[in-house]
């Protein structure tokens, strides 16, 4: 397929791929997958289900849809996906707070990635406010930036409920580093 100067970049972030022996999705496979149902450019980063890849349409929710498509009929696995641009994460990272992603080797900075219907209102209802002291959360778009203490993490709110609210199945989370490197590919 030739890449043409109206391609953009695109990001998929599968949820729970890969996780203690759940969800296995063989990353070779994967991007086969992508470029079968029409992606071009497609690489997929470590092991965790993370795609970048370029199409000329540009409909997250078609995006989306495609994908989850393909995942149940090549894996038989039911697994959320977020599309992104590679635009929009830049601009979700220019926007971060001061506090988020510096070098502080005492907390662990997170990028939390809200999958439509659900907004930031819906995650916060039900999640609710962060402990002070040990964590801190601010929204920007589609997008949590989510920093907590290393070695108090099982004592933060979110920690535990990112992984087993309701609303969990509407959440994937990357690393800063997983989320800098990607913006580079």
């Amino acid at each position: 397929m030739e890449v043409s100067e109206i391609m953009k970049r695109y990001i998929a972030f599968l949820r729970g791929v890969n996780i203690s022996g759940k969800n296995k999705i063989p990353m070779a496979e994967l991007k086969k997958g992508f470029e079968e149902i029409g992606f071009a450019e497609v690489k997929t980063y470590l092991n965790s289900g993370n795609v970048i890849f370029s199409s000329e349409e540009d409909d997250l929710g078609r995006f989306t849809n495609r994908i989850e498509t393909m995942i149940k009929r090549q894996f038989g696995l039911d697994i959320p996906v977020f599309v992104i641009s590679k635009e929009a994460l830049e601009d979700i990272l220019c926007n971060a707070p001061d506090w988020w992603g510096n070098e502080n080797k005492e907390t662990y900075d997170n990028l939390i990635f809200i999958m439509p219907p659900a907004t930031f209102a819906d995650v916060f209802t039900e999640i609710g406010e962060p402990k002070e002291e040990l964590e801190k959360i601010k929204d920007y778009k589609e997008a949590v930036f989510w920093s907590f203490s290393r070695k108090d993490y099982q004592k933060t709110n979110w920690w535990p409920k990112t992984a087993s609210a309701n609303i969990s199945s509407r959440l994937t989370i990357r690393t800063v580093n997983t989320v800098r490197k990607i913006v580079g590919m």
